[in-house]
């Protein structure tokens, strides 16, 4: 697995997704109190950009909007958690250096 630099903590506004454009994907970072997730920044529905949404905590769950069509998925899991969207969408591990945040991706 590689890890690679996606952000400072400081550029992460609680609640406000951040596009990051990498080589190999483009992700959406968001900070939710302590908690930070990546999500990839594609819904799989509409082939919009989660990024555009809202991020709220739905039953427990940290949840990121589709703007299109209002698909929410479990920032944890990537799972949509209603309609319109069936699909995942993929989600990376985070590690958090010094205060810097990285993203664990696959190698290959």
């Amino acid at each position: 697995m590689t890890a690679v630099r996606v952000c400072a903590i400081a550029d992460l506004e609680q609640y406000v997704p951040l596009r990051v454009e990498l080589e190999r994907v483009d992700v959406a970072v968001v900070r939710v109190g302590e908690d930070i997730f990546a999500i990839e920044d594609v819904c799989s529905h509409g082939e919009v950009p989660l990024s555009d949404g809202d991020v709220e905590i739905e039953n427990g769950v940290c949840t990121i909007e589709c703007a299109l069509h209002g698909s929410r998925f479990d920032l944890t899991t990537g799972k949509p958690t209603g309609p319109p969207a069936s699909m995942a969408v993929p989600v990376y591990p985070v590690e958090i250096i010094g205060d810097i945040v990285y993203l664990k991706l696959e190698n290959g």
